[in-house]
């Protein structure tokens, strides 16, 4: 990952993980946009046309999530809940042939949850996915040093619970946050009002 890209990632990572629930409406559709670009490059380069593809597979894309959000948030959190399920399959070292199951189990809870309890889902997807970009981020620039990257990656695969941890730490502290900027917003609302 070059420099810039590094950077790009912890300030996205940062957004997400800081502001998710004020922004959650631009925030998803970008991530069906980037979903829907990666989607329609994959089918234009069949005909050589990548970059055709990657746009008009982004635009549908971000055009559909606009009039589904309630939906575009319930696949949201059914891709966080297939990702975490798994990693949480795997790191209690169980067979990683049966991973799909752990992350069939993670996609059914976390998509439904979305639907019960739509703003903490919210809350708690932007502030998972702001971690792991922050964290990746600051990776990709900590591996940029050639006498640190052998021991991060020492150090990382002899210790699985560090990345774990160090991606749950920063997304509780997000969610805290975001929950108490929520709260304190609709006090003050409501104070105005009266």
């Amino acid at each position: 990952m070059s420099p810039g890209g590094a950077a790009i990632l912890m300030f996205c990572g940062l957004v997400y993980l800081l502001f998710g629930y004020y922004l959650f409406k631009g925030l998803v559709m970008l991530n069906a946009a980037l979903l829907g670009a990666y989607i329609g490059a994959f089918v234009g380069a069949k005909g050589n046309a990548d970059v055709a593809g990657a746009m008009m597979g982004a635009f549908i894309a971000a055009a559909v999530t606009w009039p589904l959000m309630k939906w575009a948030v319930a696949i949201m959190g059914g891709v966080v809940g297939a990702i975490l399920g798994a990693s949480i399959w795997r790191s209690f070292g169980l067979d990683a042939h049966f991973a799909w199951a752990g992350g069939l189990s993670g996609l059914i809870f976390f998509g439904m949850l979305s639907f019960i309890l739509f703003r903490g889902s919210i809350m708690m997807y932007t502030s998972l996915q702001g971690s792991v970009m922050l964290i990746f981020g600051i990776l990709g620039v900590i591996c940029k040093y050639q006498n640190l990257a052998p021991q991060i990656t020492e150090s990382m695969t002899s210790k699985s619970f560090i990345l774990p941890a160090a991606i749950l730490v920063p997304a509780v502290v997000g969610l805290i946050y975001q929950q108490h900027q929520a709260t304190t917003s609709l006090a003050e609302a409501g104070k105005k009002k009266s």
